[in-house]
């Protein structure tokens, strides 16, 4: 479907549809993207949405961040630094160099996960006195509930060490 012009634009406009189709994300993403502040519309003198055609290029980019395990919140700062323009080449290299650090530790622990589930599927103790996976004596119960840490080898306590 071509782009529309809406009365007095200088540029055609994309209608919500017409963004779900090209960019590969249902409707409801984009209003949920939209209340966030990730992307931004007009409406049109019949209430629609309008979106320039820039709002691809933003979704692309918050796509491949999520893909590659960054969080809303993160794009969300990261999309702020530009304004309202649409993510450069430039602006994806500068981002993505900030966030290599942090997808370089979640890799690392990611794996030493992996690698230890080898090890509990494999041994089949399931003992929490030989577990690596364990919390002993509950040590982190004042840090609340969920998880808190992936043991990568090193500790502050060694009597928390895994055995």
């Amino acid at each position: 479907m071509p782009d529309k012009f809406a009365p007095g634009e200088a540029f055609p406009t994309l209608s919500v549809g017409d963004v779900a189709r090209r960019s590969g994300v249902a409707v409801s993403t984009l209003h949920f993207y939209e209340t966030k502040g990730l992307i931004a519309s007009a409406r049109s003198g019949g209430n629609q949405r309008r979106y320039t055609r820039d709002v691809l290029r933003r979704i692309a980019f918050i796509r491949v961040a999520q893909r590659v395990g960054i969080s809303l919140a993160e794009i969300e700062a990261a999309l702020a630094t530009l304004g309202s323009t649409a993510p450069s080449r430039d602006d994806w290299a500068r981002l993505s160099a900030a966030w290599r650090q942090d997808l370089d530790l979640r890799m690392a622990q990611l794996k030493k996960l992996r690698d230890t589930l080898d090890d509990c599927i494999g041994c089949g103790c399931l003992s929490l006195e030989r577990c690596r996976l364990r919390n002993p004596q509950d040590k982190l119960a004042s840090k609340g509930p969920g998880p808190h840490r992936i043991w990568i080898g090193q500790s502050a306590h060694e009597d928390d060490a895994p055995g």
